[in-house]
């Protein structure tokens, strides 16, 4: 059985390493005539602490201040998309249009990104791996891998190359 593979969801923490992730998302998309959900988790302030700079900012300036994380964090996804777009026109002319739509979610990023792909019946999900940890190059980061260890459909983890 050949695998049909018609939407892509592709979780960005907007590092280098995701960035290079995308390239492998934009071409199996181009590939397989598929598109791609992006995602992007702002990870969960502790109680704690939100309440904490809550209480110092005021109710008003927090629900600025969120808004405007929010709106930063889409204009620097659609940026790097276009960037990226640029860069491989020659080779992938539909580009803009892999791209089907850009969610920004607030919460922990493995339960974000496993809701997520299955809300939008992704068939699979692209990550970057950064793997920030003493056995870095021997294991994947701590989300990739339990993205991998719970997820119901393939996950392809991209590491950035050593340069």
């Amino acid at each position: 059985m050949v695998p049909e593979i018609k939407k892509i969801f592709y979780a960005t923490d907007l590092s280098e390493n995701a960035r290079f992730a995308f390239g492998y998302a934009a071409d199996m998309a181009r590939r397989y005539n598929a598109k791609i959900t992006i995602l992007h988790v702002m990870e969960d302030m502790l109680p704690s602490m939100e309440n904490l700079v809550h209480d110092v900012v005021g109710e008003d300036r927090w629900k600025k201040l969120i808004a405007e994380k929010y709106e930063y964090v889409t204009e620097k996804i659609k940026t790097r998309i276009e960037d990226f777009c640029q860069e491989m026109g020659s080779v992938i002319e539909s580009c803009p249009l892999l791209v089907d739509d850009i969610i920004i979610e607030k919460g922990n990023p493995t339960e974000e990104i496993l809701h997520g792909a299955k809300k939008a019946e992704a068939d699979m999900i692209v990550m970057g791996n950064r793997g920030y940890n003493i056995l870095k190059d021997g294991l994947i980061g701590g989300t990739a891998r339990r993205v991998v260890r719970q997820s119901k459909i393939p996950v392809l983890v991209i590491r950035l190359p050593d340069k």
